[in-house]
């Protein structure tokens, strides 16, 4: 326990180095928060610890004997974070950083992955706002080329069994098919406010109305045109928008987001009953399964925000620390692309993400 004479008391030159145990949660956003595990972590007289992560020097924002907190900055990337203190330098502990694939967008959900690796991401706009590009597409080796155009108000984006990219229009209530050379084309309509949509095991797509209520698309015809439409569940409204996720079961699991601190996410069985899967979240948005059906969610916990992890048990974890997330996509090698209100983060998570078509 750090005390007013040890404060005013020089550090003694056998004073222990900082140790370094293991940091939490996995990784962090840049602005994000990092906590530190070790001993021997607080100030020693006049002497206050600091922090490097890499070459870039990082705030401290707590400093104790056991734990201490750290902020990224902008601009860090993956590498040692390393605690100083009176000339003393801790063992480095490896720390990953996500850092920018794309910036200049407006995603307002998920990312989508086609079945070559590429990223795409929308610029959503102010409702009712037309603007020139409204997909973009982000390659493996991170060029972005634009990719749909003049689709107003692009909400949720997926692909389906097809290959085809489907975009829900919240100013519409219309959900689109774009073709691989980026040309869009209606695929169904009177969707209310559509916002989040995904697909089944059996290629039906599911769309959010945010107004309250889930659709559901039976498989689309040969010729690219929709199945039946049916309402398939209701839930109470949203103030942004519906975030739906399939796990292996078959299970539809919904987010909605709302001013509640104590949110919910809901499981949609097959019937179209609605349960609680989990509770205590705050403005929960974009999720996403692994393959041993962890769910994934951009959402605050207990304060915190950023990706929280929920496994099968309904335990909850932060595993990425940042603010402004609005969902996630896994990519290949256990890698995984963060979106935030105005660019996607590319992050190495170690997480084989669900196969979603």
């Amino acid at each position: 326990m750090t005390t007013l004479r040890s404060l005013l008391t020089p550090d003694k030159p056998d004073a222990p180095a900082p140790h370094l145990d293991r940091v939490s949660p996995l990784a962090a956003m840049p602005g994000g928060e990092i906590d530190v595990h070790g001993a021997h972590l607080e100030p020693r007289g006049t002497f206050v610890p600091r922090a490097t992560i890499g070459d870039i020097s990082a705030p401290l924002l707590l400093s104790r004997p056991t734990r201490a907190t750290v902020r990224v900055p902008e601009g860090t990337i993956t590498g040692d974070l390393i605690l100083h203190r009176s000339g003393q330098a801790s063992n480095p502990l490896n720390v990953r950083i996500a850092v920018p694939m794309a910036e200049n967008l407006h995603p307002v959900a998920n990312p989508a992955v086609d079945a070559d690796g590429n990223v795409y991401a929308t610029v959503s706009g102010a409702r009712g706002q037309a603007v020139p590009v409204s997909v973009f597409q982000i390659q493996r080796d991170f060029q972005i080329r634009p990719f749909v155009r003049e689709v107003m108000n692009v909400t949720g984006i997926a692909f389906g069994p097809d290959g085809y990219l489907y975009a829900s229009s919240r100013a519409e209530g219309t959900v689109y098919r774009v073709s691989p050379d980026g040309v869009a084309s209606t695929y169904a309509e009177g969707m209310g406010i559509a916002t989040g949509i995904a697909f089944d095991g059996d290629g039906n797509l599911y769309v959010g109305d945010r107004s309250g209520t889930i659709f559901k698309i039976s498989r689309g015809n040969i010729d690219g045109t929709s199945g039946e439409i049916f309402v398939y569940a209701t839930l109470e409204p949203s103030i942004a928008a519906y975030h739906l996720a399939f796990n292996d079961a078959g299970t539809l699991f919904v987010t909605g987001p709302t001013t509640s601190s104590n949110q919910v996410i809901h499981a949609i069985d097959r019937d179209g009953n609605a349960t609680v899967f989990y509770q205590g979240l705050g403005r929960a948005q974009g999720l996403a399964f692994d393959v041993d059906d962890n769910l994934y969610v951009a959402a605050s916990l207990h304060g915190q925000r950023g990706i929280i992890r929920i496994d099968r048990h309904h335990q909850a974890t932060l595993v990425v620390s940042g603010s402004n997330l609005v969902g996630l996509a896994f990519l290949e090698d256990g890698n995984a692309a963060l979106a935030t209100r105005d660019a996607l983060y590319h992050v190495a998570l170690d997480v084989e993400g669900r196969r979603l078509v």
